[in-house]
């Protein structure tokens, strides 16, 4: 905790720890709805598609998030409407999207000129490099997220475990279901600056399916999602900074330990009660 409070002393790492809770909360809270919709690799598929936003910003000029926000949202929607007209199985329109996202960013690169310094920050994702306009963006984009899935908490879990029973009783699924995915856009595009394109998966999934092992009720497994993960960010920032180690990386690999210190804590513990109930 001594190392905490020393660094909080200087402001980039105040921003760094601020962004980094709030990102860990809305990523804990979208993504136990996707894993429990079984589309984990939506998240994924997004930061892919966010990566072609990117590229298109810098190729245009226009700060690259932005265009990352509108592109993202605007085929993740799209994509739904698709599946949902055509039956395409989940699985195989997250494919789709995935990789033309990833294709339309690498030609607009190549148009472009090439890998940039802050291209290369997006993709890897560096927490320290987190500025007031985007700590101000983080921070309308959890203020927005959270808001909007308490207000739908209720019809948002009776979708996820039964979707016929949802659209049974009245509720327009279709429509929650466009806005859930653009909330989940937003929030894979305001996560990107803390682990990057390239893991921002990791922010959606590992922490939830740690929590999901302990076989506690929704409510619970959401908390225990979100401490999992306020955990890894501050913990992972703080030992990068003074190991000197990438604050990405370091965060994953923390939320990995603790999703492996699970598995083993738990089939310990399962070994444990069948001697009990053979003696």
């Amino acid at each position: 905790m001594e190392m905490v409070f020393d660094l909080i002393q200087y402001g980039f790492m105040q921003r760094a720890l601020v962004s980094a809770i709030a990102i860990s909360i809305i990523c804990s809270i979208v993504g136990l709805f996707l894993v429990l919709k079984r589309h984990s690799l939506f998240g994924d598929a997004l930061a892919h598609v966010a990566f072609s936003g990117i590229s298109l910003g810098l190729f245009i000029g226009v700060y690259p998030l932005w265009t990352a926000y509108i592109v993202a949202i605007l085929s993740a929607v799209g994509v739904n409407k698709l599946r949902e007209s055509t039956k395409i199985p989940p699985d195989s329109s997250i494919a789709v999207l995935l990789t033309s996202g990833l294709a339309i960013g690498v030609i607009l690169i190549s148009i472009s000129g090439g890998f940039t310094l802050n291209l290369f920050s997006l993709l890897f994702g560096n927490i320290l490099l987190v500025s007031n306009d985007d700590l101000i963006m983080i921070l309308i984009t959890a203020a927005i997220v959270i808001p909007v899935i308490y207000i739908l908490y209720k019809k948002l879990v009776l979708i996820i475990f039964d979707e016929n029973q949802a659209k049974v009783s009245g509720l327009n699924v279709t429509w929650i279901n466009t806005l859930f995915i653009i909330l989940a856009s937003i929030t894979i595009i305001a996560s990107i600056r803390l682990v990057g394109v390239l893991l921002i998966s990791s922010l959606i999934v590992i922490p939830n399916i740690t929590a999901l092992m302990l076989g506690k009720g929704f409510k619970k497994t959401m908390f225990i999602s979100c401490a999992m993960s306020v955990f890894s960010v501050v913990f992972g920032i703080v030992i990068s900074y003074y190991l000197n180690l990438v604050p990405s990386g370091t965060i994953v690999l923390t939320m990995v330990s603790m999703f492996l210190i699970t598995i083993i804590t738990k089939n310990m513990k399962i070994r444990f009660n069948k001697i009990i109930v053979t003696k």
